[in-house]
């Protein structure tokens, strides 16, 4: 018997149980499928510390979410980013009506993160609070307050259960709403492309780390990497996405820069599951590109014409992409037209604002697709939807990123020491 079993080792777990510990709840179980916790926090462990980046509005104030990065500050310690001189870069995007948001951020790497994980997990441990990893939960019985261990049956009774599974429990997440009668709703999809570019034709990135520029027509910049900075590809269930990384700064510079153009889409009836038109789309994709994510240059684009083997050549296209298995190809042909035509204007509007950043030998990878939430009914403020079931974190869509997602384990964990 656990006061409380945590489903999932990244931040809205580490958050939760964190302030359980902290409370005098030492009675704790914390389980992951994965040998290490997975998402953003493992990748390159970007961390936003200004409301609302990573926050829904409709579920969080800035009083409430600034409260709590402070209290999820002490724990990362981040080592915040300096801005140098942004003011002609956020002039520009007033011109265009683009917003330039100004925010607080730390980078950690790719080569670092696992560590800090380790870290993390060893001060929990040490606190008296077990840890299994490589373990998945296959069933939740909430009536009679218990969880099943896949592969080996066993159970697991608990006073509270928090659910974090972060992004990657999507479909999890979805089966055990459905056998515990939870409704949610699944109707937003992030589509876009990842750009990479020489850092010299992206130059604002000299002076902020990650800038964030929110354009019309729902489209927003998201997850820019710089210095040692490279494009991964991600196994979804039936596609492969991209995603961006980079190291630490001490690592040795590609001189190169990638960040994701995405378009924010709300499904309404009767097409309502994100989930079901990512996968369409993702499909589509690989099907165009040999079953992997396809790759054009931007100067091919603006011709219309596809890209080829030989394009990514050392003339004009003067960098080797940084994900060499990618197809090259032709990204018009998988792109919904309304998707990228509002990406492709609000490109042409960040060119106005970086100059540069359209060279033709600038690439696009698609797809980039971000399937962020299963939005559960939730029947109180701490994200309770049973009366001892809470569920947290980017899965449940009370979070878009580490912070958030850590506030948010914050916020379900104080559901259950306040009673």
């Amino acid at each position: 018997m656990y006061d409380v079993i945590i489903i999932g080792t990244g931040p809205a777990g580490l958050g939760a149980a964190f302030y359980l510990v902290e409370n005098g709840i030492r009675s704790i179980l914390m389980v992951d499928k994965s040998r290490l916790c997975t998402g953003g926090l493992r990748n390159d462990c970007k961390q936003n510390y200004t409301f609302p980046v990573g926050f829904p509005e409709d579920l969080w104030s800035r009083e409430e979410a600034d409260s709590l990065l402070e209290d999820v500050a002490c724990h990362l310690e981040p080592r915040y980013e300096e801005h140098g001189n942004v003011e002609i870069f956020r002039k520009r995007a007033e011109k265009l009506g683009v917003k330039m948001l100004t925010v607080r951020q730390s980078h950690v790497g790719t080569d670092k993160s696992s560590a800090l994980i380790r870290d993390l997990l060893a001060k929990l441990d040490s606190s008296g609070v077990e840890i299994r990893l490589s373990t998945e939960v296959s069933e939740v019985d909430w009536e009679n307050s218990s969880v099943t261990i896949a592969g080996t049956g066993e159970s697991l009774i608990f006073h509270n259960l928090i659910a974090a599974p972060g992004r990657a429990g999507y479909e999890w997440l979805q089966r055990i709403m459905d056998t515990m009668g939870v409704k949610y709703v699944d109707n937003v999809v992030d589509v876009g492309v990842r750009v990479e570019a020489r850092e010299d034709n992206y130059p604002v990135v000299r002076d902020y780390y990650d800038p964030k520029f929110i354009f019309p027509d729902g489209v927003r910049t998201f997850c820019t990497n710089s210095g040692a900075a490279f494009v991964v590809q991600e196994k979804y269930q039936n596609y492969y996405s991209v995603n961006g990384h980079a190291m630490s700064r001490e690592k040795k510079s590609t001189g190169l820069v990638n960040f994701a153009m995405l378009k924010t889409i709300t499904l309404t009836d009767p097409v309502v599951s994100g989930h079901q038109f990512a996968d369409a789309l993702g499909q589509m994709a690989m099907r165009l590109s040999g079953g992997k994510p396809m790759m054009q240059r931007v100067g091919d684009f603006r011709m219309g014409k596809r890209s080829k083997a030989s394009t990514f050549n050392d003339d004009l296209y003067d960098f080797a992409p940084t994900l060499k298995g990618a197809t090259p190809g032709d990204i018009s042909l998988a792109v919904p037209s309304k998707i990228l035509r509002d990406i492709w204007r609000s490109m042409k509007m960040l060119d106005t604002i970086v100059p540069g950043i359209l060279h033709p030998s600038s690439i696009l990878y698609y797809p980039e697709i971000k399937t962020y939430a299963n939005r559960p009914e939730f029947i109180d403020r701490h994200f309770r939807v049973k009366r001892n079931v809470f569920i947290a974190g980017d899965g449940a869509g009370t979070s878009r990123g580490i912070t958030a997602a850590w506030a948010s384990g914050i916020r379900a964990a104080r559901g259950i020491v306040n009673g």
